[in-house]
């Protein structure tokens, strides 16, 4: 069997709150995510789903278990390697679009580039690419305040996948949008998955997750359901 893109083996994560209070945000987390998935995580305020996203994306990791990304234990990998790892292997967007205020839509879109050291040049020319591909290419010197809040994501699509990122991690992508641009992000994510890029969107809603093809619903950091549509 080849290597899943994302596989979890028996992942509990717990925080330390105070001395006497810890929460258990996952507890015995097993699943499997293969190559080209289109995935839901879904489950209410506290189920655990934003957690599973983090160590999946290797921004946080398990306090027990084994964390899989491509096949590599992300524990054996050091931290320099694995900003690495994640700044061309994992394109992540927010519900919040995390775009710099002052900063034209083009600028936003390069910063993955600038970190990885590319020429001034092949940035710009790979982020109009991305923007063309989201059909932002009109507003490439707009400012995140010109923007809609259906226009803005769209933008922090392009950001995540102008490093060609295998995998897209989507935390309540829709959270902030209205009707008719939740309908345009999620035609986006689609035709991303299309392409063959494994897709992840964690959210609370039912309308969302029914766009995808496989739903795992979390509670009380339990997988409850896992399900293929």
């Amino acid at each position: 069997m080849s290597a899943a893109v994302i596989e979890l083996r028996d992942v509990s994560r717990t925080y330390q709150v105070t001395e006497d209070v810890v929460v258990h945000a996952l507890q015995h987390v097993s699943v499997r995510i293969e190559r080209g998935e289109y995935v839901a995580i879904m489950g209410s305020s506290g189920s655990g789903k934003s957690t599973l996203m983090h160590i999946a994306g290797c921004l946080d990791a398990p306090t027990n278990g084994t964390y899989l990304l491509d096949g590599v234990d992300v524990r054996d990998i050091d931290e320099d390697d694995l900003s690495d790892l994640r700044n061309r292997k994992i394109g992540f967007v927010f519900q919040a679009f995390n775009l710099v205020p002052r900063t034209s839509a083009v600028a936003n879109v390069e910063l993955p580039l600038t970190y990885a050291g590319l020429p001034r040049a092949e940035r710009r020319a790979r982020a109009e690419h991305a923007l063309a591909a989201v059909g932002m290419s009109g507003r490439l010197h707009h400012l995140p305040s010109e923007l809609s809040g259906g226009q803005q994501q769209r933008v922090a699509v392009a950001r995540a996948i102008v490093t060609n990122p295998s995998l897209v991690l989507a935390d309540e992508p829709t959270g902030n949008l209205d009707s008719h641009s939740t309908h345009e992000v999620l035609e986006l994510f689609a035709s991303l998955n299309a392409e063959g890029r494994t897709v992840v969107l964690i959210t609370h809603e039912a309308d969302v997750a029914e766009q995808t093809r496989r739903v795992i619903r979390l509670a009380d950091g339990e997988i409850v359901e896992d399900r293929a549509r």
